[in-house]
């Protein structure tokens, strides 16, 4: 049976590669998105884009020496004509703010790729927080 395909954002690996932190929202990030690769991740063919690969490499090098590491050997989707494409429409038709035109990019390079989810880091939060409602309800 084939795993579902889940397209990571670059907020999800920063998360998931980074130092704890001592601000309470981002160690909060940190913890769910650690807790989501450790338990749902293997449920899922995990995917990201050259685009993804471009955004983890800036920064302090030896933090972007361990985000491409936990990339190395995930699938890369084309950053493709048609996806630019449809990221302009998108953002044109005001289904993105124009402020966050590269997050849809990443959502149109997961959607013409066929991509089943595409995980940001609030999608992250939402499917533990679901998890965990769903488990407090049947426990």
């Amino acid at each position: 049976m084939t795993r579902p395909a889940v397209y990571l954002e670059t907020s999800v690996v920063g998360y998931a590669t980074t130092r704890p932190s001592r601000h309470l929202v981002v160690a909060g990030h940190q913890q769910v998105t650690w807790e989501w690769y450790a338990l749902r991740a293997t449920r899922y063919e995990l995917f990201i884009s050259q685009l993804v690969a471009s955004e983890a490499s800036g920064g302090n090098e030896e933090a972007a020496q361990e985000r491409a590491a936990f990339l190395q050997g995930m699938p890369r989707l084309g950053v493709t004509d048609a996806a630019g494409e449809l990221a302009a429409r998108l953002v044109e038709r005001g289904a993105v703010p124009r402020k966050a035109a590269e997050d849809a990019l990443h959502i149109a390079i997961a959607a013409v790729h066929g991509v089943d989810y595409s995980r940001s880091i609030s999608e992250v939060l939402i499917a533990l927080n679901g998890t965990r409602y769903r488990m407090q309800c049947h426990a």
